[in-house]
């Protein structure tokens, strides 16, 4: 296997970088390049979703709804299944290809949890890691590659839009459709066992079945906060936008700032326009003919107003513009920020490695003008993976070592590749939950990132905390019905395909420059004007054909 000088390893990153600004590339992008291949589903013979039959494991101590809360299970379960009868691999070396926000993995001849891994899948992994902040560069790279090059696996990471990345798919990825369409998933339990939601939001190409979802809790961003500094400041259940203000002013104080945000999060703007009940990106008529975009949307302008008197009134650290999200994160920490937004999916960091330091929580939203406050819907798929062209035995055995990789929580599989051997890289606490050893701490799933390959269906679970998950669990039974979802998930636009990055980057920027107070609130009007004659009404125009297509 290369050496690990060879590769492109990870940067300390921030888990919400934005995408380099361009402004020029706005005015040049006037029309969108259909000459790609149709990736639409208008007009096409849609592939059936796959049949969805839940993995056997244990049952959980809180249970789910049919609304998206998710199973929580207080204690790790005692007798785990085993979800895989035989080893996928046939001694064949595998090339994958990863986005990552850990650091980087030590080299595989040197690297336990590694080793155990390849044992277990029966293949060797050869490992293409890349940073976040590397991720659009590297991948474009990639997209304009050789086919014959490309790695056999590849995670397409839903954090950034790639310009032409449906069509990539179409035209140098596996067509999974005869392998996963209806009941043919059935080969592969695991994969079977990936709900419903999670294909859905990752969408079809061409009305064809190209990628596995890595399926992802129903709320989305979401504001984390020190509790115990927000109690102190005033916070209570059922507060107002005025008491976030309020509250955000009284915390404040010396060097401690509580709002905290990283380059990128647009000062948190996902978590303030849920709050404000405005659309996340898209939203759609009842009778599904028209697309409206968010920024059009009064309710979004309103949040961007709010958040930039929040930022007038000095209770957003300094740097919020230009922290990386890691160094935020050791910001809220130590108590320099009270509060920053991070995915849902990051609950787990949030209490394991807060515990004895802070209180962490889910802030729940605040109402406006009477009406309460909404939550961001995360689409229920982190990204996607793709296979290589290959013929049918390897694409087979490819996919097995993804059904392996989506053992579900309770089994023997999802143990090892979440938490390595035991002895080795985790010992067994009192109450029987794993807990890492000193070798398990640098070499674990979040270094060599397995996770973004394949992973069963999410559940909450912290180990040895199990208030922790009773407080999640009762969090998200107060909000998922009041989750705001963006409605061109899984629908294809030929316009946001070639131009989305550009034109989100445009906007995105004009947002961070009136909260940062670089630019007056007057400019916003005139910002999404522009962009909806530069693509964005056609990207309308193009989700309401897709969206007919699907319904």
């Amino acid at each position: 296997m290369p050496s690990m000088s060879r590769r492109t390893l990870l940067r300390t990153v921030a888990a919400g970088g934005a995408a380099v600004s361009v402004p020029g590339l706005l005015t040049a992008c006037s029309s969108s390049d259909s000459g790609d291949g149709d990736v639409s589903n208008a007009g096409k013979k849609l592939a059936p979703w796959p049949a969805y039959r839940p993995a056997a494991g244990p049952k959980p101590d809180l249970a789910p709804t049919d609304a998206g809360v998710q199973a929580g299970y207080t204690t790790y379960p005692s007798d785990l299944v085993k979800s895989v009868s035989r080893t996928p691999g046939d001694g064949s070396t595998v090339r994958v290809m990863t986005v990552s926000f850990g650091t980087p993995p030590k080299p595989s001849s040197q690297n336990r949890f590694w080793a155990a891994v390849e044992k277990a899948l029966g293949v060797k992994i050869e490992y293409t890691i890349i940073s976040q902040a590397d991720y659009q560069k590297k991948m474009a790279t990639v997209m304009a590659g050789d086919a014959d090059a490309l790695p056999d696996i590849i995670n397409m990471f839903a954090g950034f839009t790639l310009p032409r990345e449906a069509q990539f798919v179409q035209r140098r990825a596996q067509d999974l459709t005869p392998y996963l369409s209806g009941d043919a998933i059935a080969d592969y339990p695991n994969l079977a066992g990936i709900p419903t939601h999670a294909w859905r939001d990752m969408g079809r190409i061409g009305g064809r079945i190209y990628g596995i979802p890595l399926e992802r809790p129903l709320p989305g961003s979401t504001l984390w906060i020190n509790q115990d500094l927000f109690a102190d400041a005033g916070m209570k259940e059922g507060w107002t936008a005025d008491d976030f203000a309020a509250v955000a002013r009284q915390g404040t104080r010396g060097r401690t700032y509580m709002l905290g945000a990283a380059n990128g999060s647009l000062f948190g703007n996902a978590y303030h326009s849920a709050a404000h009940n405005a659309p996340q990106r898209w939203a759609v008529t009842k009778d599904g003919s028209t697309f409206l975009p968010a920024a059009a949307d009064e309710r979004y302008k309103a949040s961007i107003a709010f958040q930039a008197q929040l930022r007038k009134n000095g209770s957003y650290h300094p740097d919020a513009t230009s922290i990386s999200q890691i160094d935020l994160t050791t910001l809220y920490y130590n108590g320099t920020v009270g509060s920053m937004q991070d995915g849902f999916g990051a609950y787990l960091p949030k209490y394991r490695e807060s515990k004895g330091k802070m209180s962490p929580a889910a802030a729940l939203p605040y109402s406006v003008g009477g009406e309460p406050g909404g939550i961001v819907a995360a689409r229920r798929s982190f990204g996607y993976t793709v296979l290589k062209q290959a013929k049918k035995e390897r694409i087979e055995l490819l996919l097995r070592i993804l059904d392996y990789l989506a053992a579900p929580f309770g089994s023997e599989e999802w143990e090892l590749v979440h938490y390595g051997v035991e002895g080795v890289h985790f010992t067994r606490a009192k109450d029987g939950s794993p807990e890492f050893t000193k070798l398990g701490e640098v070499e674990n799933n979040t270094n060599l990132p397995l996770k973004y390959l394949a992973e069963g269906p999410q559940v909450l679970f912290v180990p040895g905390m199990p208030d922790a998950v009773r407080a999640l669990h009762a969090w998200q039974r107060k909000v998922v019905p009041h989750a705001i979802r963006d409605a061109s998930f899984g629908l294809q636009s030929a316009t946001n395909n070639s131009q989305g990055a550009t034109l989100k980057t445009f906007l995105d920027d004009t947002i961070t420059g009136i909260i940062a107070g670089r630019l007056p609130m007057s400019e916003w009007d005139a910002a999404v004007k522009r962009w909806r004659s530069r693509g964005g009404d056609r990207m309308a125009e193009e989700y309401a054909k897709d969206y007919a297509a699907n319904t």
